[in-house]
């Protein structure tokens, strides 16, 4: 699928890592490091601007090594880039780490899936199918 980008940072555009990797990792594009402390937010451009086609969204989300190492991630993950959104992205990263991070301009945080989804129609009902599960949830089914 052919997705138009605008790059006005001064990195290379998303590119996916390996053959199976379902993401593309999103870098930072600033002009100086960003000193992210702890349970602080910022958000974080990457000089990209996409024209998805209708029916597909692109999710950014965390990168699992920067979550694992440093405690930084997604705060609204995955964050969504909708069809019609023009803007540049930008990646609203918070630090749950007890020490300051440093994000350098060129460092990979975020990574971007691009997925289709459906429209629905509501149709109001008084009463739900029946199901198995019925209305168990928040660990109702084990740990």
């Amino acid at each position: 699928m052919k997705v138009q980008i605008i790059n006005n940072s001064r990195h290379q555009i998303p590119t996916y890592e390996t053959e199976g990797s379902a993401g593309m990792d999103l870098r930072a594009n600033i002009n100086e490091p960003i000193v992210l402390k702890p349970l602080e937010r910022t958000i974080v451009k990457t000089g990209l601007f996409i024209a998805l086609p209708v029916g597909f969204e692109a999710q950014v989300r965390p990168r699992s090594g920067l979550a694992a190492k440093s405690g930084i991630t997604v705060l609204n993950a995955p964050g969504t880039v909708d069809a019609d959104y023009r803007g540049e992205i930008g990646v609203i990263l918070i630090n749950l780490s007890n020490k300051d991070f440093t994000i350098n301009d060129g460092e990979r945080i975020a990574q971007l899936v691009v997925a289709k989804h459906e429209r629905v129609n509501w149709q109001e009902v008084r009463v739900l199918d029946e199901t198995q599960r019925g209305a168990g949830g928040f660990g109702s089914t084990g740990v």
